[in-house]
C-alpha cells in the first residue's frame, strides 16, 4: 500500500504557485465541515482529555499544555497545543539535529531507527508521555487549533520553525494550505519516506482535496493511533 501510493504521486513539482487550483471545497466547505466533526470528537473525547489531564498533574509537576511554535499557512507562524509529554528540562537540540538531518540528507527516519520525526528513545520524554506519544493522544488539544483556524483536521503536518528555514523553495508549496493534524502522508507514508517524499504526498494532497478524500483518512487515522505511529 505505502509503496503504492508512494509510486502515483508525480515526482514533477512546478516552482510557481500558479500551477495549484485549490478545489471549490478546500475554498468553501472543508472549514465548516471540519469545524462540525471537531465539536463531536471534543464532545466524544473530552472523557479521555480529562484523564489525561489528570495523569499529567499527579505524575509530572508543571503545566498540562504545551504551546510549540509552528509555522502554518503560507509561512505563518502559531502555537500548536499539546498535551505535555515531556520534562520541564529538555535538551532541544537533540530533535533540531535530528529533523534537520532528515532534510538536508533526504533520508527515511526509518533509516535512522526512528518511526517518525520524533526522536526514538528520546530521553526528554515522561512515562506517560511515551504512552501519548505512541498513541498520538497528545495532539488531542490541536482540536481547538481547528477551531481557532490556524490548522485543519486534514492536512500537512506544520513544521517546526528550525524545520522551515533549511526549506527549499519547492518544500514550502505544502504550506498553500492550513497544516492538519492529519493527512496523506501521517496515514500511508510515515517514516518509510524520505522527507522530499513526504513533501511530494502533501503537495498531491494537495492537489486532490476533496471531501471523499478527506473522509477517507479521517477513517484511516484511527488505525495508524491504535499502530502506535504517532504523528509529527
Amino acid at each position: 500500500m505505502e509503496k503504492q501510493v508512494l509510486s502515483a504521486v508525480s515526482l514533477r513539482i512546478h516552482s510557481t504557485r500558479d500551477n495549484f487550483r485549490v478545489s471549490f471545497y478546500a475554498r468553501h466547505i472543508k472549514r465548516s465541515f471540519e469545524t462540525a466533526v471537531v465539536l463531536l470528537l471534543l464532545l466524544l473525547f473530552s472523557p479521555v482529555m480529562l484523564a489525561i489531564v489528570l495523569g499529567i498533574k499527579l505524575f509530572s509537576p508543571g503545566p498540562i499544555l504545551y504551546r510549540q511554535p509552528r509555522v502554518g499557512k503560507n509561512g505563518k507562524p502559531f502555537s500548536m497545543l499539546k498535551f505535555r509529554s515531556m520534562r520541564l528540562e529538555n535538551l532541544a537540540d537533540l530533535h533540531r539535529d535530528y529533523v534537520q538531518r532528515l532534510i538536508r540528507d533526504n533520508v527515511a527516519p526509518k533509516l535512522l531507527g526512528a518511526g517518525s520525526l520524533k526522536l526514538k528513545s528520546d530521553p526528554r520524554i515522561t512515562g506517560l508521555g511515551k504512552v501519548l506519544r505512541k498513541l498520538s493522544l497528545d495532539e488531542l488539544p490541536q482540536l481547538f487549533n481547528v477551531l481557532k483556524g490556524d490548522m485543519a483536521l486534514v492536512g500537512p503536518r506544520p513544521p517546526l520553525p528550525y524545520e522551515y528555514e533549511i526549506y527549499r523553495l519547492w518544500h514550502k508549496h505544502r504550506l498553500m494550505v492550513l497544516p492538519g493534524i492529519t493527512g496523506l502522508w501521517q496515514v500511508s507514508a510515515h517514516n518509510t519516506c524520505s522527507f522530499d517524499e513526504m513533501v511530494r504526498l502533501d503537495i498531491q494532497y494537495i492537489k486532490t482535496m476533496s471531501l471523499w478524500n478527506d473522509l477517507k483518512l479521517m477513517a484511516r487515522t484511527p488505525l495508524e493511533m491504535i499502530r502506535g505511529k504517532g504523528s509529527g
